[in-house]
């Protein structure tokens, strides 16, 4: 099935049109009403004119250095394959689009590219001028695009013909969105671009969606010993939160949908206990993994309440042996078992424990000041 290429929308492009004589050009508004166009997307075409760009400027778009190409493919290469399998779910997804994916680094620098539009037709070839693994996108090098906004703002956009910066790449429509590592920190952007291609604003939400599946594969594979799922009681599983937890429960990944539901930056730098987010010992989420239950519920120190689906990544080491317990460890485990038997319901496990819930809290919390070794 072939797509039909068309013009923007009429209304579209003459308030495109507007913006950039108003904001690029520098001519007063016609009338009284001044072209409203996204804080972004000005922000993007200032910082184009501060660099000394202007938009009848020539565009090439040049890949990097061989040897800068083979430390960004080696810098990128969990990347790559995390997100390879979502590249392939994207190309059927937008197959009769004409649109096509692209993956760069936190620099703009292609790393992979999804299956681009058959044909020799100057589309094509436009298509093949970008998707290129190597080439630079970034906003230095080829002004405003989908990539270098995401990468700037650190949030999904779309982009439409005119609103790039320049003229040469005035024939692409793209949409945008940031990827994040299981620190936090910015790794790279998914774009998804066509050429001289109707408008499809919807791709933002899908670009943005694929982002966070690609996300999401890169915390699964982040090496930890505990890999834990949450989501609010009652919502679908498998949509929510992942954090990566160590042998000592120090939280070492996670996702955004994580670093939202828990108001947490949760970087590495930071080095949250997970003792510091949930009110309970991480032990009882170490024990659930072992048994292999599914699901438990788990108390934040706010009051909210998760569930939670703790999954092993290695087999458990065997613990050493302490001596004599003492009578304070003794009663942290009896709290801690009682709380684990109730999957995480402190109301439940207080009354079958005969205590009031504010107890268990404060023996948890002493347990949080005092881990076990």
């Amino acid at each position: 099935m072939t797509t039909a290429t068309a013009s923007p929308v009429p209304e579209r492009s003459l308030s495109i049109a507007q913006a950039r004589r108003e904001w690029i050009d520098g001519e007063p508004a016609a009338g009284a009403r001044a072209a409203r166009i996204e804080p972004w997307l000005a922000r993007s075409w200032q910082r184009c004119l501060a660099a000394g760009h202007r938009p009848q400027q020539r565009v090439s778009f040049d890949p990097v250095s061989g040897p800068a190409a083979a430390r960004v493919a080696e810098r990128n290469r969990a990347l790559v394959l995390a997100a390879r399998p979502v590249l392939e779910r994207l190309s059927r997804a937008i197959a009769d689009t004409r649109y096509f994916a692209i993956l760069t680094d936190a620099d703009g620098i292609v790393v992979d590219v999804g299956a681009l539009p058959a044909g020799h037709d100057a589309a094509a070839r436009h298509a093949r001028d970008i998707a290129r693994i190597g080439v630079d996108l970034s906003e230095r090098a080829v002004g405003t695009t989908a990539i270098g906004a995401a990468l700037a703002e650190h949030a999904s956009v779309w982009l439409h013909r005119g609103e790039h910066f320049f003229d040469d790449t005035g024939i692409y429509s793209c949409a945008g969105a940031p990827l994040f590592g299981p620190q936090g920190e910015c790794i790279g952007m998914l774009d998804l671009t066509g050429v001289q291609v109707v408008e499809r604003p919807e791709l933002q939400h899908l670009a943005a969606l694929s982002a966070r599946s690609i996300e999401n594969a890169l915390v699964r594979d982040h090496p930890c010993e505990l890999l834990l799922g949450i989501d609010w009681p009652g919502y679908a599983s498998g949509t929510g939160g992942l954090l990566c937890i160590d042998a000592d429960g120090r939280v070492t990944g996670a996702n955004a949908a994580a670093r939202q539901m828990l108001h947490q930056p949760l970087a590495a730098a930071a080095a949250v206990h997970c003792s510091e987010l949930f009110a309970l010992s991480p032990q009882i989420l170490f024990d659930a993994a072992r048994r292999g239950d599914a699901v438990l519920e788990v108390p934040l120190w706010s009051g909210l309440r998760v569930q939670a689906r703790p999954q092993a990544t290695r087999p458990a080491a065997p613990v050493a042996g302490t001596g004599r317990p003492r009578l304070r460890d003794v009663e942290a485990e009896l709290i801690r078992r009682a709380v684990d038997d109730a999957r995480g319901n402190v109301a439940e496990a207080a009354r079958t424990l005969g205590i009031s819930r504010a107890t268990v809290y404060r023996k948890l919390a002493s347990g949080r000041r005092h881990p076990r070794r």
